[in-house]
């Protein structure tokens, strides 16, 4: 399958993939965190630190002195992971996803001595052509770790709203709790000032659930 969006500095993208056959892509905590630092130390056009000698090292004390990318949110699940990201200059999407998704894909096959992709190929984006699109998005992402707790809850709606917002509060792979937590090592990761909006009027989850027309019962 072929990708038609063309990519332009300074507009924002919803990215996202998945494993080939819907299989999972990670399989251990190790795993998920690798992805997660990733994130960061893949993010640099001029980098050439290598993840698997930095992992002793804090996020925080790893310049990243050139990124390619702005990374607005994000969150991962066990098949797949969902970005909100803009570029800096022309190619910056492109490249981080291709080395991205190749640092990580060479970890995973060397780690469980497997070969062939890992992940569909071409990655899938959507241009965030709005605010209130910009909003749903965010809302979307980071109301994804909901999966864990009730599959169909964007069908059929959700139950106890305390259970949900404390497995956000507590879910380490998704930018959520960068934004409605204390900081932590993986904050920087993100860099909320290239948002479009005030922080100050996205939602958290009460409204976010609501903004995404679920009933809570």
């Amino acid at each position: 399958m072929n990708r038609t969006i063309t990519f332009t500095p300074g507009e924002y993208y919803h990215i996202y993939n998945r494993g080939v056959n819907k299989d999972n892509i990670f399989f251990s905590n190790d795993d998920w965190k690798y992805f997660q630092r990733l994130l960061y130390l893949r993010n640099d056009a001029e980098g050439h630190v290598r993840p698997n000698r930095s992992h002793k090292l804090a996020l925080a004390d790893i310049p990243v002195t050139k990124p390619l990318v702005d990374i607005q949110a994000y969150a991962l699940m066990p098949n797949h992971f969902h970005l909100l990201l803009s570029e800096r200059e022309a190619g910056g999407i492109t490249t981080f996803m291709k080395r991205l998704s190749t640092s990580y894909s060479m970890y995973i096959n060397n780690k469980y001595d497997r070969s062939g992709p890992l992940m569909c190929r071409p990655f899938r984006a959507k241009h965030v052509n709005s605010d209130e699109y910009m909003r749903w998005v965010i809302s979307y992402v980071h109301l994804n770790p909901v999966e864990y707790l009730q599959a169909d809850w964007e069908e059929v709606g959700v139950g106890e709203l305390h259970g949900i917002q404390k497995h956000l509060a507590e879910y380490a792979y998704c930018s959520y709790r960068d934004y409605y937590g204390p900081e932590r090592d993986e904050s920087v990761i993100l860099n909320k000032s290239s948002l479009p909006l005030f922080i100050s009027d996205l939602e958290d989850s009460e409204n976010m659930l609501a903004t995404y027309q679920i009933k809570t019962v």
